[in-house]
């Protein structure tokens, strides 16, 4: 009876311990975080998020996205779209430029949108995690 006991927690002790080893391989990605604020963005209208030229993501009023990323640069677009409220036209506040993010494998990067003279830009945050 202790022989088959034995081997039976021998088989779990080295799945557990194969698990944990498993827990330490290195991330191949990074996490780019972007919030929208109410106060920030003083307007009813949704932001598009566009990577790469695509529509990746779309933030309403104290809203956020993140993405998991291959790490690289990433170019990144901020845009108005439109919606159902009065006066969201695509691109009523300003076309942000491309930003281009060099991401590292295991980065972790948060953004908070906010809206100027200029149009729309990404400001970045202390993670506080």
């Amino acid at each position: 009876m202790r022989r088959p006991l034995l081997c039976l927690f021998a088989v779990f002790a080295s799945l557990i311990a194969s698990n944990f080893a498993c827990a330490d391989d290195v991330q191949d990605f990074a996490v780019l975080v972007i919030s929208r604020e109410r106060l920030e963005v003083p307007t009813p209208c949704e932001i598009g998020v566009y990577l790469q030229d695509q529509l990746s993501g779309r933030l309403f009023q104290e809203d956020s996205v993140s993405f998991n990323l291959p790490p690289g640069k990433v170019s990144l677009r901020l845009k108005t779209l439109p919606g159902r409220a009065y006066g969201c036209e695509a691109g009523v506040i300003g076309e942000q430029p491309n930003i281009v993010l060099d991401l590292k494998a295991g980065d972790i990067r948060k953004y908070r949108i906010g809206a100027g003279p200029n149009g729309l830009f990404l400001k970045q945050e202390n993670l506080n995690y």
